[in-house]
C-alpha cells in the first residue's frame, strides 16, 4: 500500500513536470500531435501506478521519451512551414464574406447546428452578423464579424485613450512581491505608506496592487 502510494507520487512528479516543460495551452488549444503526446503520457503513467509489479522506469522512461519527441516535433514546426501544415493542418474558413461554405462544412464534419453553437459561444446570435468563421487548427472557431455589427472602439471616434499599462500585485495573502516593487522601482517603505493608507499593514492584506496609473487596490484579510 505504501509502495503504491509512494509510486503514484513519483509518477504525478514526473508527469507535472513534462506537462509544464511541454508549455501552457489549454486542452481545447492543443495541436493534433500535442494532444496524442498528452492522452500517451496519462496511459503510460498509469500501468506502472496502478500495478506494483511493473517498474516504475517503465513508465518514466517512456514519458521523458515522448517529452523529448514533443521538443523535437516543436523545433521542426516552428522551422518548417510544410511539416507545420502535416502536422497541424490549415485552417478553414467555414464561413467567406457572409457565406456559409457547405463544402468546407461537409470536409469538416461540421453541422450547422455545430457552427450556431460555436457562433454562440462566441457571443454571435444571428448567423447574418458573420463576415468571416474560421475553423483554427485547435478547433477553435475565430469570429469576424461583419463591419457594421462590431463593437465601437475608440479609434472610430478619433479618441485617443491613456495609457493603462498592467496591474501589479504588490501583496498576495500577506506576502510581500518583491520583484514586482523592483520592477517598479518602489520600495518597503513606499508599501508601508500606501497601506498605511487603508488602515493596516502589508502583512494584513488578501491583496495589494497597483495600475498603470498609480491607483491602489488594497483589501485586508478577513473583510
Amino acid at each position: 500500500m505504501v509502495i503504491t502510494f509512494i509510486r503514484a507520487i513519483i509518477l504525478y512528479i514526473i508527469v507535472l513536470v513534462v506537462m509544464r516543460l511541454m508549455g501552457k495551452r489549454e486542452i481545447g488549444q492543443l495541436q493534433p500531435f500535442e494532444l496524442a503526446i498528452s492522452i500517451m503520457i496519462a496511459d503510460l503513467a498509469s500501468i506502472p501506478m496502478t500495478d506494483p509489479g511493473v517498474p516504475i522506469t517503465n513508465g518514466i522512461i517512456p514519458i521523458l521519451g515522448l517529452l523529448v519527441m514533443h521538443l523535437i516535433i516543436s523545433v521542426i514546426n516552428i522551422k518548417s512551414i510544410k511539416a507545420r501544415q502535416i502536422l497541424c493542418g490549415k485552417p478553414s474558413i467555414l464561413i467567406y464574406r457572409g457565406k456559409i461554405d457547405e463544402q468546407m462544412l461537409k470536409k469538416e464534419r461540421f453541422t450547422i447546428n455545430e457552427l450556431q453553437e460555436r457562433l454562440r459561444g462566441n457571443n454571435i446570435v444571428n448567423i447574418g452578423d458573420v463576415e468571416y468563421a474560421i475553423l483554427e487548427t485547435s478547433g477553435q472557431v475565430t469570429v469576424i464579424q461583419k463591419p457594421n455589427k462590431r463593437n465601437a472602439i475608440p479609434e472610430d471616434f478619433n479618441i485617443k485613450p491613456e495609457y493603462e499599462g498592467i496591474p501589479y500585485d504588490l501583496v498576495v495573502d500577506g506576502k510581500i512581491m518583491y520583484e514586482n516593487l523592483k520592477l517598479l522601482q518602489k520600495s518597503t517603505e513606499w508599501l508601508n505608506k500606501q497601506v498605511a493608507k487603508f488602515g493596516f499593514k502589508p502583512e494584513e492584506a488578501l491583496i495589494v496592487t497597483v495600475d498603470g496609473k498609480g491607483q491602489i487596490f488594497c483589501q485586508k484579510k478577513g473583510e
